[in-house]
């Protein structure tokens, strides 16, 4: 079975056992899931969710948070964790939409790339789930299952992660296939233990195989 083979087979299987998937970071806006994707990192999408409440209750737009300091910003997101750099991100990031693209979020993957505080990860989401354009978001979960079924080969890198999955996996479907692949990292295949006596990819996954 070939690498495109097998991913065809995961991405079916996944879509029967998870028929509902979506972004699990609380949103409305295009710019709301930027500020809350630099949030997420080295910290859980609830706790994200509950923090930018408040956030975004006292900042409602863009040019709020860019009017703000980046000192007033930290007081609200320090529970996330690295409260001062993900604040100046924040602030410079909001400020770069203002002054640049008039408070909108651009729909082109290398402009995001060029936002503050803004990596691969974070432009895939927006391209897949703001936009609707093809996308891989190579987070913990996407890196860890895709070596543990035989995806990709010790690949630790998400770039190179990203890379060998756009090889295999048709750009359409990726963006909810890395959606499944953290519902799927959660529940049945976690980083502590993959639980592959109740895994709906038994058939297929090269962890089980060999």
């Amino acid at each position: 079975m070939t690498k495109k083979q097998r991913a065809e087979k995961i991405i079916d299987l996944l879509e029967k056992e998870y028929p509902l998937t979506d972004c699990t970071l609380d949103y409305d806006e295009a710019w709301k899931l930027l500020v809350s994707v630099r949030l997420a990192a080295q910290c859980t999408d609830a706790r994200v969710n509950v923090v930018v409440k408040d956030l975004f209750a006292k900042y409602p737009s863009p040019a709020a948070l860019a009017a703000a300091t980046p000192e007033e910003i930290e007081e609200i997101v320090k529970p996330c964790g690295l409260g001062k750099s993900k604040a100046r991100d924040i602030h410079k990031c909001m400020t770069t939409l203002v002054e640049q693209y008039n408070g909108q979020v651009p729909d082109d993957f290398d402009k995001l790339l060029k936002l503050p505080g803004v990596g691969r990860k974070s432009a895939n989401l927006i391209m897949g789930d703001v936009f609707g354009k093809p996308a891989i978001v190579t987070d913990t979960h996407c890196i860890r299952l895709t070596n543990r079924m035989g995806l990709v080969d010790g690949i630790k890198d998400p770039k190179k992660v990203e890379m060998a999955l756009w090889k295999i996996i048709p750009g359409e479907k990726g963006s909810d296939f890395c959606h499944r692949l953290v519902n799927h990292g959660r529940e049945v295949c976690t980083a502590r233990k993959a639980y592959c006596e109740k895994c709906c990819l038994q058939e297929v996954c090269k962890k089980v195989l060999k």
